[in-house]
């Protein structure tokens, strides 16, 4: 086979290809395990490996194609990110105590893309409990970005966001808490899309060993990865639906249509700087190109609005909110430094780490304010989305940085247009949709001057994931989208 032939083709066109017979599914699986294995090498982000069960799969699927069967995934190669419960393999988190933990059963995104016909090839690789933008553990080691071996691939989903831009299967599935998908696929040029808050069941997905229970845990989703926006709805519509275990579930899946089929019917709201995190230089010019591209096309682009939610207000609730959810699982130890730490803060000190600390601490009663705040925020955007469609803005605020596992997170620094700036308070960005639950799909727009992937995230209304994801589809239908890394374009 030749390898470009297949390596980079969308899961929509593989299915194409499988039906017309143009290729089987068992060829399709032996090609990926083949990439996988001549350059992860190099890149290491399918850190769990199912090869054999894999191949076991696409002759499944090859057969099941025979006799006419028509799935939504049937023969098509991925991986799933490494907190997946996959029966059978471990799920770690990157937890060391937790190397030998193996799941007797998959989590029940994982069923669904089984019953979909996809062939599962492996797990990608996370940084420890999933608290990072870089992906790395003492148990399968560094993940490094295909377009650049020395940075980050993003996280806590870079496996996948690697996997994906090196060839390595059309699809994966990741999660996003702090960004953690959008981040990836801004890093690594790929698209991912966070869905609206609880429209995918998690159940499965929860740090070893706590049981796989139907629950929802606060902000956090689980959603799907690509290298195409179309491919984006397809695997969507495959893992999202009720929890058959929940009987309190009261949604369905049948989501509104996009709220148009043409980009030129689109009102949008574009965003590149935020009062407490800048944007580089290379982002703001992409965006700035983005805007005069939607422009020429007919989209009702603004610039500003005074509908727009105040991102300082956004950040600092969100800081509390996100920060007292992480905490629950603090030791002790831990937990009684933040303490002593919080009651010398000055209340004066609005800072972001200042607000990350006070969540930490964050009192029953003090959590029930702040989620009235977002209640009055969730009130905002849906006044906004009245006289928007989208908002589009910056997934973060620069491209893929250098590696930097330096131990604590606040100590780091990233640097923007020469100035630094605490690292953690890049959670600014990817909070904007977090915080109130809305769907946001990330898209690739670019390459920076030196060749590192540049996006942006698309937010739209709450429940209706189908707008953004259908202005990704006709923005990479009009402007293009995925583009392979050199090194690994063969």
């Amino acid at each position: 086979m030749v390898a470009s032939q297949w390596s980079f083709k969308s899961a929509v066109e593989l299915s194409a290809a499988l039906a017309a017979k143009k290729v089987s599914a068992v060829e399709l699986a032996q090609h990926t395990i083949d990439r996988i294995e001549r350059h992860d090498g190099k890149i290491n982000a399918v850190c769990v490996r199912d090869f054999d069960r894999g191949l076991e799969a696409a002759r499944a699927a090859d057969a099941a194609l025979a006799r006419g069967e028509t799935r939504p995934l049937l023969g098509i190669p991925m991986t799933v990110k490494e907190s997946y419960n996959v029966a059978g393999l471990p799920t770690t988190w990157g937890f060391t105590e937790q190397k030998d933990f193996v799941p007797p059963e998959d989590a029940l995104a994982i069923s669904r893309i089984k019953a979909a016909g996809a062939v599962l090839l492996g797990k990608t690789n996370v940084p420890v409990g999933l608290g990072d933008w870089q992906s790395y553990n003492d148990i399968y080691g560094i993940t490094n970005n295909p377009y650049n071996l020395g940075r980050t691939p993003g996280g806590s989903s870079g496996g996948s966001s690697a996997a994906l831009a090196a060839g390595y299967g059309a699809l994966s599935l990741g999660s996003d808490l702090g960004g953690s998908l959008r981040v990836p696929a801004f890093h690594c040029g790929i698209y991912a899309h966070k869905p609206t808050f609880a429209l995918v069941p998690s159940r499965g997905h929860l740090p070893p060993p706590f049981p796989p229970l139907p629950s929802d845990r606060d902000l956090a989703v689980i959603g799907p990865m690509a290298r195409s926006a179309a491919d984006l709805a397809l695997l969507l519509d495959v893992i999202a639906g009720p929890d058959p275990l929940d009987s309190g579930t009261a949604y369905t899946l049948a989501l509104p249509p996009p709220r148009h089929s043409a980009l030129k019917n689109f009102r949008v709201l574009l965003i590149d700087s935020h009062p407490v995190m800048p944007t580089n230089a290379a982002v703001r010019a992409a965006i700035d190109t983005l805007a005069a591209n939607l422009g020429k096309t007919g989209v009702k682009v603004q610039r500003e609005s005074a509908l727009l939610p105040d991102f300082t207000v956004t950040s600092r609730l969100y800081m509390r909110i996100l920060l007292s959810l992480l905490a629950s699982t603090f030791p002790p130890d831990i937990l009684a430094g933040a303490s002593a730490d919080a009651s010398q803060l000055s209340a004066e000190d609005m800072s972001l780490a200042a607000e990350r600390l006070r969540g930490v601490v964050l009192s029953h009663r003090d959590w029930i304010l702040a989620d009235r705040g977002r209640a009055i925020l969730k009130s905002q955007w849906r006044k906004l989305f009245g006289s928007f469609d989208a908002v589009i803005c910056p997934v973060l605020p620069t491209p893929a940085y250098p590696h930097d596992h330096s131990p604590e997170q606040e100590a780091r620094r990233i640097e923007i247009d020469g100035k630094d700036y605490a690292y953690p308070d890049q959670l600014a960005w990817p909070g904007i949709a977090s915080l109130p639950g809305l769907p946001a799909t990330a898209i690739p727009i670019g390459l920076s001057p030196d060749g590192l992937p540049i996006g942006v995230q698309i937010v739209g209304p709450m429940w209706e994931d189908r707008t953004p994801l259908k202005l990704a589809e006709l923005i990479e239908r009009e402007f293009g989208g995925f583009v392979p890394p050199p090194e690994f374009d063969d």
